[in-house]
């Protein structure tokens, strides 16, 4: 008697909307572990190549100009000099609770049992845990579409009690990587479109639609983060000092600096015509290698002003030639979306930094799988790469579908989801250059999207416009 009462218990829980305030909590907190999975296989939380630069920059106190100063203080404050558990914890933390009040506002009919075969799914088909549990900002990417979303359209199912947290993620999220900021300034541009085409459309009505006020302010507190973040580390307030050096080095790598440099030098008086014979062929050499020209022209310092000169004289020169290579390398970015870009063994390059500020914790790193080279993305990708890909192309056709059977909220959802992708292709891939992490880091969005609405019966989001949504 007692089993059968507890397994009706365990039944009636399971069957419980996400939309009650206790399923609501449950499902926050069965997500974490979900998330936190890979990191806890692994042993310790996944390393990038910049962790050791964020590690520098957040807990020595030591400016590194191509870094986040939020993130990078994160770490500092997050208490990561003690254990990057702590870290991966609270990512994983605010991930889960996103994506809880994502459902709760998208499918409130949704069972908590159905939710848990959601976050399953997204933790063994999807690179959502390696990014959740990784010591980057990259988590943050997926996060700043999504707060930037319920804002919008789903302020007053949010409330007070909601909608303050999740502003204040919002405003975190986007702060955490200069990629980010350009994201959400773009999605809020998004958003004042829309609203404007609704009060064309509706009148005073229109005005409900949507909500712009919440996420321009969480920009706004965003790029507020990142002055007071370098002020805190350099004593001088400034927005960033490294984006002039990487869009340069994209135009390099795209054949548009050896273009300019051939046409005007040694008229132009460019300090790099003297390498204009030496010019690696990618933005990574560029950037990273040695033999560089970049490092014997004093590295972002030494660089920022004439790569910001270069760029507009290309900018001005072959403004054509630019737009071809922005299109190409967005394209090549939307279909660059591997798991695991550079998850490989990293204590040959990190180990020193390391070893300086968390020598507690060089153990469990040097034991970890992912630096015993254990970890064999082929076979992950063998999954992750086609889920991605349906899921991409499933949200569009469930776009279409929405906007033929005019189910507005679906169709703003599932939009908003896949400019989002857009945007970060370009960003990433045209203002950077194309990598694989840059993308998948976000392209599990659609999977979680169709998983959502195809829970409220055949993609009919609840037309609950009068809401604010």
């Amino acid at each position: 008697m007692r089993m059968g009462a507890m397994s009706e218990r365990a039944f009636r829980v399971l069957r419980t909307p996400i939309a009650d305030p206790r399923a609501e909590m449950f499902a926050s907190l069965a997500l974490v572990p979900l998330l936190l999975s890979v990191a806890v296989w692994n042993g310790f939380p996944l390393i990038f190549y910049d962790t050791g630069a964020y590690i520098l920059q957040g807990l020595g106190r030591v400016f590194v100009v191509e870094r986040s100063p939020v993130y990078s203080l994160f770490l500092s404050y997050g208490g990561g000099a003690k254990s990057l558990w702590f870290i991966a914890i609270v990512q994983a933390v605010l991930t889960a609770f996103v994506i809880v009040e994502t459902a709760r506002c998208v499918a409130p009919k949704m069972k908590i049992g159905a939710f848990l075969l959601v976050g399953a799914a997204l933790m063994i088909l999807t690179g959502l845990p390696w990014y959740a549990g990784q010591i980057e900002p990259d988590c943050f990417t997926a996060l700043t579409v999504l707060c930037t979303y319920l804002l919008a359209f789903h302020a007053r199912d949010l409330g007070w009690p909601r909608g303050v947290p999740m502003f204040l993620i919002a405003a975190f999220a986007a702060a955490t990587h200069p990629s980010h900021i350009l994201l959400i300034v773009g999605l809020v541009l998004i958003v004042a479109a829309f609203k404007i085409i609704s009060i064309a459309r509706n009148g005073a009505a229109g005005l409900r639609l949507s909500n712009l006020a919440l996420p321009l302010m969480s920009a706004i507190l965003a790029v507020a983060l990142t002055f007071a973040a370098n002020f805190s580390l350099t004593g001088k307030l400034f927005f960033n000092r490294a984006g002039s050096v990487f869009v340069f080095a994209s135009m390099l790598q795209d054949g548009l600096v050896a273009r300019l440099l051939a046409d005007t030098c040694p008229q132009s008086g460019y300090n790099l015509c003297v390498y204009k014979d030496q010019l690696p062929k990618t933005a990574e050499h560029w950037l990273w290698f040695p033999d560089s020209p970049f490092v014997a022209l004093g590295h972002f310092d030494g660089t920022a002003s004439e790569s910001q000169r270069i760029i507009n004289d290309i900018l001005t020169r072959y403004p054509g030639a630019f737009f071809r290579s922005t299109v190409n390398d967005t394209l090549e970015q939307l279909i660059d979306f591997r798991t695991g870009d550079q998850i490989e063994p990293q204590e040959w390059a990190l180990h020193r930094s390391l070893m300086r500020f968390i020598p507690n914790q060089m153990t469990a790193y040097m034991s970890a799988h992912q630096q015993l080279g254990d970890i064999h993305f082929h076979y992950v990708n063998d999954v992750h790469w086609p889920v991605a890909a349906l899921g991409q192309l499933g949200a569009l056709a469930a776009l279409l579908m929405m906007v033929r059977r005019r189910r507005w909220n679906s169709a703003i959802f599932l939009g908003f989801t896949l400019v989002a992708l857009l945007g970060n292709a370009l960003i990433c891939g045209a203002l950077s250059n194309p990598h694989d992490r840059y993308q998948s880091r976000l392209v599990w969005l659609p999977v979680f999207a169709l998983a959502l609405l195809g829970t409220e019966g055949r993609f009919s989001l609840r037309e609950h416009t009068e809401s604010g949504t």
